[in-house]
């Protein structure tokens, strides 16, 4: 599938049932996570733009991209825009899965911070 799935106006037009019968075929058929992404958070826009029917749209298919399959450069960029399709605890995995290295600079940075702190005398106030 070379041709590109929704235009603008179809994105911005479409009933909620008919764009997610297209996305879900889409992915089902080109298994395109990176893409998919996209159209999705461009109904995230028309969510946010005031129609209350896109709130979680695909929520499922979100999940399971973000879940399941392997993080791409794409999913990474718009991770936290989905924040609200996971619950706390799966959040928290779900970002120790999708920046594996950025938590374990966080990591390292603790730990380097407790051991000078174990170190370092305790600053004292005089009067």
């Amino acid at each position: 599938m070379n041709e590109q799935l929704l235009t603008c106006e179809q994105t911005f037009s479409l009933k909620p049932e008919t764009l997610e019968k297209r996305i879900m075929e889409y992915y089902q058929e080109t298994q395109n996570s990176s893409l998919t992404i996209k159209y999705i958070l461009a109904l995230r826009v028309r969510f946010k733009l005031g129609a209350q029917e896109f709130a979680h749209i695909l929520e499922d298919l979100v999940r399971y991209l973000f879940m399941n399959t392997k993080a791409t450069r794409t999913m990474k960029r718009f991770f936290y825009f989905f924040e609200d399709y996971f619950q706390a605890s799966e959040w928290k995995r779900l970002t120790l899965r999708v920046f594996p290295i950025r938590n374990f600079g966080k990591k390292v940075a603790s730990v380097v911070r407790s051991l000078i702190s174990a170190i370092r005398p305790e600053e004292t106030t005089e009067s």
